[in-house]
């Protein structure tokens, strides 16, 4: 229905009815905090105007404000139960404090907002005077919640004016169905065993079992997040808006700085331009870089979430980019190809058992049983329980984790001929239409159907 009236309305009035619905969405699910997100869309507003109507004098200043502000309301929501529970730890004597609620989606639109405010201050972008093209910028649903983060120089001639089409709503509805799919038939199938594996207690791990848990929430959180911008993507083209791609098959890299480049790409180019480069980057020496990038990612940690697990996952990437840094890259250059990709997922599913575990001791115990160091006694035996729906979505996540449909469309293309053409054409139709059932089918028989980002 909404995209009907966007398709009918008038231009001018498509931005207006776009952020209606945006609020209206993410009220249903967060209620009163969305109170919250329009103060933040106010304060940032009328930031971005200082902003421009300030001299340079003033400029640091305002931002500095600017940024103490943003990120306090983000440290507020997200962190502060965090320190207090620290505190308390180290024997501090505070008072009972009421959890503070996270509300869905504030890492990313507090990003937004900064990535705003910097850009102006840098003269890279303009202050937006109407409030609900910028308020539609920040709450725009379907990259609101988990992303791709979208930086405002991307977006603000789209706000102005945006073309629709017939061949960009069929791409963008080729794109939800795909992103659907990912995460109803491959990332919902194999989230089971991960969970089941992880609930499990340290003293019933096996080897295999430990294993086979941390190669399905692998396979989730690919399947599961991508499959989430996918979704994001193919919404916002058939709105008339082109959103930067998030992954790029970062499973098939054959490094960690490489798969860093593929993973999340959105945010990984935000704390880029962001953090890594005024701090400096590259420009000063190992010391100063390995800094750099351990900083970077102690943050980047931190941002998922307000957790220790979180923040050793980010150290952890960190540790090894620094590496590959200071040597290790000219070793992998020069060993067997599919070695290096061999250490790049070992790396990447060790690092997901910190990124998943509850706490760290039940990360411990995890990568302990991973390692073969601890018996299990009266262990239950997962791997042998596994359905045929579990074995063909791991079969599913192995062919579609490459770039096995680019390659298909490329050949496919080579290969158009009038006769040849139209089957094609049918049989990816047929294709998508069972994807689209599917997926629907799973849909209705489950109430509950997360995605993993909605809560960073």
């Amino acid at each position: 229905m909404l995209l009907a009236l966007h398709a009918v309305a008038p231009q001018r009035a498509r931005n207006a009815l776009l952020l209606a619905a945006s609020l209206l969405f993410y009220a249903w699910g967060e209620g009163e905090y969305v109170l919250l997100m329009l103060f933040s869309i106010g304060l940032n507003h009328r930031f971005g105007l200082w902003l421009h109507a300030r001299g340079p004098r003033f400029d640091k200043g305002v931002i500095a404000f600017a940024l103490v502000i943003n990120l306090g309301l983000l440290g507020l929501f997200k962190y502060f139960g965090f320190a207090v529970e620290n505190l308390r730890a180290l024997g501090f004597d505070l008072p009972l404090l009421d959890p503070v609620h996270m509300p869905i989606g504030i890492s990313f639109f507090t990003f937004h907002a900064i990535s705003y405010l910097i850009d102006i201050y840098r003269g890279k972008a303009k202050a937006q005077r109407s409030v609900i093209d910028f308020a539609l910028y920040i709450a725009l649903f379907p990259q609101l919640v988990a992303g791709p983060i979208v930086r405002y120089h991307e977006l603000v001639h789209q706000l102005g004016k945006r073309e629709l089409s017939v061949a960009r709503f069929a791409e963008g509805t080729r794109r939800f169905i795909f992103g659907l799919a990912k995460k109803m038939l491959i990332a919902n199938t194999v989230a089971a065993t991960a969970t089941t594996v992880f609930k499990l207690p340290a003293g019933a791990l096996r080897p295999q079992d430990a294993w086979l848990g941390a190669v399905c929430y692998t396979i989730q959180i690919y399947f599961d997040f991508s499959g989430y911008s996918d979704m994001a993507v193919g919404l916002g083209k058939m709105f008339g808006f082109d959103f930067p791609e998030n992954f790029n098959y970062p499973y098939i890299a054959q490094s960690v700085s490489e798969f860093w480049r593929r993973w999340h790409i959105t945010l990984s180019n935000w704390f880029r331009d962001y953090l890594y480069i005024p701090l400096g980057g590259n420009r000063r020496g190992r010391a100063r870089e390995a800094f750099n990038l351990v900083t970077v990612f102690f943050l980047c940690g931190l941002w998922h979430g307000a957790s220790w697990t979180f923040i050793l996952w980010g150290l952890y990437h960190g540790a090894f980019l620094v590496l590959e840094r200071v040597g290790l890259s000219s070793l992998l250059v020069r060993t067997f190809r599919p070695l290096r990709h061999l250490y790049l997922l070992l790396v990447v599913v060790i690092g997901w058992v910190l990124f998943r575990a509850p706490d760290l001791s039940s990360a411990l115990a995890m990568l302990a049983a991973m390692s073969g160091k601890a018996a299990a006694a009266g262990s239950a035996p997962v791997l042998e329980a596994l359905d045929g729906s579990v074995l063909l979505a791991l079969a599913c996540a192995a062919v579609f984790a490459t770039p096995v449909l680019p390659f298909l469309a490329a050949h496919r293309e080579r290969l158009r001929g009038p006769a040849l053409g139209f089957t094609l054409r049918s049989l990816e139709l047929g294709g998508l239409a069972l994807l689209l059932f599917a997926s629907c089918m799973q849909v209705a028989a489950n109430t509950y159907n997360p995605f993993i980002y909605y809560r960073f």
